[in-house]
């Protein structure tokens, strides 16, 4: 691994490029971490991917016994191995927690409106969206009244990036109880938009909540 030029390394290049970067044998060096007796760890990666056709799910079959065969495996390193594909594997089995549909503004009115319709000031949300339109994360970007010059887009679109979020939805309350949008409330929409554009997440709408009804500032 010393051989190899620093920025080709699979550490180097999980740190630089991300981890859905790295191949199978890489990411399998990193779980294994030295390659021990008998060579590279990437050497090590290749011959226990060979032992199991190539296969990760046939790796994750072997017991820790039959991995400890192998060249270079010790009870540690295949212990490691064991572990990271059980987790892989109870991971992909996880249910995902039911996740809230959004079709249209009444939607939004009735996931926000039990936090927001009641309280004394503003509060300036975005819901973020996967691509059926499920709420992945309620992220709360400004408390206090409603001030474009305040509001920077970067505090919607870096939460936004972070869960891969298809779109968003903008929501804020109005604490007099009357939603309609107000002409501080549209400059706020056009200027998240427009930053939505620019990253390529769209804004879908923007709601005012109210008491007992809403308004969209869109």
């Amino acid at each position: 691994m010393r051989e190899m030029p620093s920025r080709q390394r699979p550490r180097e290049r999980l740190r630089d490029s991300g981890v859905r970067a790295l191949s199978v044998r890489e990411l399998l060096a990193l779980v294994v971490g030295s390659g021990g007796v008998g060579g590279s760890v990437l050497a090590l990666a290749d011959r226990l991917l060979k032992s199991s056709g190539g296969r990760l799910r046939g790796l994750g079959a072997a017991e820790p016994g039959e991995l400890e065969a192998l060249p270079g495996v010790g009870r540690a390193t295949a212990g490691r191995i064991v572990a990271a594909l059980e987790l892989g594997r109870r991971a992909a089995e996880e249910e995902e927690p039911d996740r809230p549909r959004v079709r249209g503004p009444a939607d939004v009115y009735r996931i926000m409106a039990p936090r927001l319709r009641d309280l004394s000031h503003e509060e300036f949300h975005a819901l973020l969206l996967n691509t059926q339109h499920r709420v992945l994360r309620d992220v709360t970007v400004t408390r206090g009244i409603l001030d474009a010059s305040l509001i920077h887009p970067r505090e919607v679109f870096r939460p936004a990036i972070l869960a891969s979020a298809a779109a968003v939805i903008l929501v804020h309350n109005h604490p007099s109880g009357d939603p309609t949008p107000s002409p501080e409330d549209r400059a706020v929409t056009r200027q998240i938009s427009e930053a939505g554009k620019a990253v390529g997440i769209r804004v879908l709408d923007h709601v005012v909540v109210g008491e007992g009804r809403w308004n969209s500032a869109s």
